[in-house]
């Protein structure tokens, strides 16, 4: 099996990327030698909430090797329900302890295992229409239950760039000293979870990083996939979101774990997202031209978007190695080869908060 080195050295050679969900796997939780040495800098287990997430499986994996490759004496658990229980299957093969909970449920939530450090990445957005009262149990005051449950251990918590306002095309981007805007109920019961954890990281002093992604891909989903599915079947592509972030999953899943160490009280912003302000127009020509079709497109572009700058974060852990081009290219290759992509939509081009 390739490293992503080998693989991106390879791919400037012509090839295409990963030909497979092995092989797609395997660059999502290849270890970097940075990563390695920062998981050693603190004490304890790793435990991953919601790991059967987008995320959580290639996530634990990455965790998982990077403490083989350094010897290091950590146990990574996988919490989740785990609907899909070839998941939990295929993370037990992999010899992450993988632990099936409900962490809604009180007595299940205390007998999870201690730890020196929590990714949290549990959440709900799609289908937080119309069930306004669930996402913000889940999104806002499920926080607190497991901020209590894990205030001796360092926290990492997903947020989203729906925090932000929209800022205009050409700033760049919100950064962390952008204050809060969110729209609609999803993104409030988001700031609602990073005021919770706020909260409770000066109560006790746990150290926290509040985790601001912003879009992540890879060719089974995300923003690409979702573009070059509607060119690929003569949809249409609206053009009211007309910019948006991307950035290669498998650099956000080492940021997530190396952002560990960034954890403090008071709790610390961080945007996870690409270095690029993308057009979606463009995208869709690039997709439209690589498929041999012209894409239809609807709508003009706004004024403003949903859009990070993640400087902070490229200054602490570097770009992505994997860039837009690649991954425009390798959601292109995957989607021909005919390899298994998920039907799970970001909905990027909604501008008014309702998921």
């Amino acid at each position: 099996m390739t490293t992503l080195t080998t693989r991106l050295a390879t791919y400037r050679d012509g090839l295409p990327g990963p030909a497979d969900e092995k092989e797609l796997e395997e660059l999502l939780s290849t270890p970097s030698p940075a990563l390695i040495e920062d998981l050693g800098r603190w004490d304890g287990d790793l435990v991953l909430l919601g790991a059967g997430g987008k995320m959580g499986p290639s996530l634990a994996r990455l965790a998982r090797r990077a403490v083989l490759a350094g010897g290091l004496d950590k146990r990574v658990f996988a919490v989740s329900r785990f609907g899909d229980g070839q998941v939990a299957r295929r993370l037990e093969a992999d010899g992450i302890d993988v632990i099936r909970a409900d962490v809604t449920d009180e007595e299940q939530l205390a007998g999870l295992p201690d730890a020196g450090a929590v990714v949290y990445a549990v959440g709900t957005k799609f289908g937080s229409h119309g069930n306004e009262a669930f996402t913000w149990m889940v999104n806002s005051y499920l926080p607190g239950r497991i901020a209590h449950r894990y205030r001796d251990a360092r926290i990492a918590a997903f947020s989203t760039g729906n925090v932000y306002p929209y800022v205009p095309v050409t700033s760049g981007g919100a950064s962390e000293a952008v204050a809060p805007g969110p729209v609609g109920e999803y993104a409030m019961s988001c700031l609602g979870r990073e005021r919770v954890l706020e909260h409770w990281a000066a109560a006790h002093g746990t150290p926290t990083v509040l985790l601001r992604l912003n879009y992540a891909v890879e060719p089974r989903y995300g923003v690409l996939t979702d573009i070059a599915r509607k060119v690929l079947a003569g949809e249409e592509s609206d053009l009211g979101t007309g910019n948006v972030n991307v950035c290669w999953q498998g650099w956000a899943n080492e940021v997530a774990l190396r952002a560990i160490n960034l954890a403090a009280d008071p709790a610390v912003p961080l945007n996870i997202a690409g270095p690029e302000t993308l057009s979606v127009r463009h995208l869709a020509q690039e997709f439209g031209a690589r498929f041999g079709v012209e894409p239809r497109l609807t709508g003009s572009e706004s004024d403003t978007a949903l859009l990070s700058d993640a400087g902070s974060a490229h200054r602490l852990y570097g770009y992505p190695a994997v860039t837009p081009h690649h991954l425009v290219d390798w959601t292109t290759a995957w989607l021909r080869a005919g390899q298994p992509t998920w039907d799970k939509p970001t909905k990027f081009e909604r501008r008014d908060g309702s998921y």
